[in-house]
């Protein structure tokens, strides 16, 4: 088994942002690699490391077996992160920590076939356990179902072509692997507009990562666990890398910031909904110019804070 060498981004503004107590109980939603993970345990947190890639949770266990019961590593998706506080007997979190970033074993691995830069089988599973792939959504879904998911999970603008590209495509065969799909992808698009926005099958490979894991809806869930289950001063530090996410992260603060949720022309409150968290971040941070001189997976990084009232 391949151990995880990862180079973690943000790594000391998203701790920093905790501001870690020494026997304070913290969450790392992602644990991966255990960049962050390390820290919390560093300054005197007790750690609770959640992943659901199997490889992650080896290497942490090992990496971290000198910490004896401060750091409890559990295999499963963090959409589980109540039931998993629940069956920890833990009923308050210091802070959380959530990475939603591909890890680069995953994407570095090519067997895993979440990479558009190297041919593998299509897969795209962070969870092996798994059985639901990559492969069913290219050669199962409709062309209608197809192109939802690269407009909505994508924002990509050649959807509806790419969908129709697949579907002729495995009407021959099946589409097997990362590169027969690259290649319909190049096909799909126009040569002219291949020559902007980085790799032309970027957009395609995230929509379709997104649909394997369902990762948006398991985000829109756990946040709101996250956000209940941090005590009074807790803080959740919140690592995004592409739009979406950032939206999603971003609306659920302000909604859980703002409390009442009464028609504007209501003269007194009804719903008795009082504010949950403080923004702490107005803006994201992102990455500084050293960061992105030495890793260059950061460059999409935002990270966002929010403080339990």
């Amino acid at each position: 088994m391949s151990e995880f060498h990862h180079v973690t981004v943000l790594l000391h503004e998203a701790v920093d942002a905790l501001s870690v107590k020494e026997g304070g109980v913290y969450f790392d939603l992602t644990m991966g690699g255990g960049g962050h993970s390390a820290e919390i345990l560093k300054r005197g947190g007790r750690l609770i490391g959640i992943d659901q890639d199997e490889t992650a949770i080896q290497t942490c266990k090992k990496r971290f077996s000198e910490y004896g019961d401060r750091f409890v590593a559990v295999h499963e998706n963090f959409a589980h992160l109540s039931e998993i506080a629940e069956r920890l007997v833990i009923r308050e979190a210091d802070g959380i920590v959530m990475d939603l970033g591909v890890s680069s074993p995953q994407l570095d691995e090519a067997e895993r076939g979440f990479s558009y830069m190297q041919d593998a089988p299509l897969d795209m599973r962070m969870d092996k356990r798994q059985a639901f792939s990559a492969k069913d959504v290219v050669n199962i879904y409709s062309e209608e179902e197809l192109t939802r998911i690269l407009l909505d999970y994508g924002e990509e603008r050649w959807a509806a072509r790419i969908a129709k590209f697949i579907l002729a495509a495995r009407e021959t065969k099946k589409i097997e692997t990362t590169g027969e799909l690259v290649e319909i992808i190049k096909k799909a698009i126009p040569k002219g507009a291949r020559m902007d926005g980085g790799h032309p099958a970027k957009r395609t490979f995230q929509a379709i990562r997104i649909e394997v894991n369902h990762e948006l809806d398991v985000l829109r869930e756990t946040l709101g666990q996250a956000i209940g289950l941090l005590k009074p001063g807790g803080r959740l530090s919140v690592i995004t890398f592409h739009s979406l996410e950032d939206r999603m992260v971003k609306t659920a603060f302000q909604t859980a910031a703002k409390g009442c949720t009464c028609p504007k022309e209501f003269p007194v409150c009804v719903c008795g909904k009082k504010p949950e968290i403080k923004i702490v971040t107005r803006k994201p941070i992102l990455p500084s110019e050293e960061e992105l001189l030495h890793n260059s997976r950061a460059k999409s990084a935002k990270l966002r804070v929010a403080e339990k009232r």
